[in-house]
């Protein structure tokens, strides 16, 4: 009975996973609608930003985000792999090494993250 509800709840939570983008995409309807209702009050469209601002922004964010996730995916591990060690001090240690290292990739991606906002305000004008 344990095992039938444990795979259900595994089953649930992939789901949840799989369908939850299609709520982020719902997201372009509603800028959409937001944008007719700023022309019917008069308001024009920004056309500021190049293309090649816009571009670099979005990749730049990407790849931040990605890093982003692939820390979140380290910490776990690394927090799994602590609760699975049973006192063995060697995976203790290769866990506290792994959450360690994965905190320092953050601080660089944090670092890097506000290097390019600086790049992107002071030399773009974005």
């Amino acid at each position: 009975m344990k095992k039938t509800i444990k795979c259900i709840a595994i089953l649930a939570c992939m789901l949840g996973i799989l369908i939850f983008p299609y709520f982020v995409f719902a997201v372009g309807n509603a800028k959409d609608m937001l944008e007719k209702v700023g022309e019917g009050a008069g308001y024009a469209e920004y056309e500021g930003d190049s293309v090649f601002d816009t571009m670099a922004g979005g990749i730049v964010g990407a790849f931040l985000g990605l890093l982003g996730v692939i820390f979140i995916i380290l910490i776990i591990y690394g927090g799994f792999l602590w609760m699975t060690a049973g006192g063995e001090e060697e995976r203790i240690t290769k866990a506290r090494r792994t959450i360690s290292r994965s905190i320092i990739g953050l601080l660089i991606l944090a670092s890097s993250f506000m290097i390019w906002q600086f790049i992107a305000k002071a030399l773009l004008g974005v």
